[in-house]
């Protein structure tokens, strides 16, 4: 699919600040007219385009990258995860790339699955409910659960807080948790992706839960995506994934970081 890279409004995200274009936004991902597409009836779809975000600038982050996300009607997280898994170990079968070491990862039989409260058991000096009540929950991810993650062999980190997946599904027997998770591979988060909410009404009222922290902390969140949730109305059972193209070839190129795999760091320009 190709979808518009500048809209007039964005999925209300407290975490991630859009660029913006002339009073628009451009796409910090294209999921909203994903899954807008997706609802309209087309079941298998995919797209690799650019996606902005707002001071986003490191060893491994590009205010302008380059993204995977596909989507599938009639399936779970679970079913996502196996799919992402089978494509990369495609990938990593068949590509003579200097990062061996990678490629000998990616190709192990034995993929961790961890979840979230179990990584925090086992990395985090505190716990994933003083995290959350402490809003620390990512500084906590990225110092002390992070560097251990797909170390010896991928890992998928799933069951995220249902407060951190706001357009996941949660799990019919635990509403605390939502059907989400990330791909990690050395350390690298890779992926992330979900099974989609699909309850137009719920959803709405996570965006104005989102908006009105945005707001409060003196962000600006853009008008309701009244269009994407009329849409969403629409939408069966289905799940999604976005996948940094620019990571992957770091992973498989063996590079250290993101400015080796791209033509023009921005420092460049």
């Amino acid at each position: 699919m190709d979808t518009p890279i500048r809209l007039p409004c964005l999925i209300p995200e407290m975490y991630i600040e859009p660029e913006e274009s002339s009073g628009w936004f451009l796409q910090t991902s294209p999921e909203m007219c994903m899954k807008r597409l997706l609802a309209a009836g087309y079941p298998r779809i995919f797209q690799i385009c650019r996606c902005f975000r707002k001071g986003e600038r490191g060893s491994r982050h590009l205010p302008e990258f380059t993204m995977l996300e596909w989507y599938r009607s009639g399936i779970d997280y679970n079913a996502l995860m196996a799919e992402c898994r089978e494509m990369l170990c495609f990938l990593a079968a068949r590509l003579d790339c200097p990062g061996r070491s990678a490629q000998n990862l990616i190709l192990r039989d034995d993929w961790e699955f961890l979840t979230v409260r179990e990584a925090f058991r086992r990395h985090a000096p505190l716990s994933l409910e003083q995290a959350l009540a402490d809003d620390c929950f990512d500084e906590t991810l990225v110092s002390y659960i992070e560097p251990h993650l797909g170390k010896e062999r991928p890992a998928f980190l799933h069951d995220y807080p249902a407060e951190l997946g706001s357009l996941a599904r949660l799990k019919e027997q635990d509403r605390s948790v939502a059907e989400r998770f990330e791909l990690y591979i050395d350390g690298l988060e890779l992926a992330n992706g979900f099974s989609e909410l699909t309850d137009a009404r719920e959803q709405q009222q996570r965006f104005t839960k989102e908006m009105a922290l945005m707001h409060a902390r003196g962000r600006r969140s853009g008008p309701m995506p009244v269009r994407f949730l009329d849409d969403l109305a629409e939408l069966d059972a289905a799940a999604g994934i976005a996948l940094g193209v620019d990571r992957l070839v770091m992973l498989l190129c063996g590079a250290r970081t993101i400015d080796e795999v791209v033509s023009f760091p921005p420092e460049t320009l």
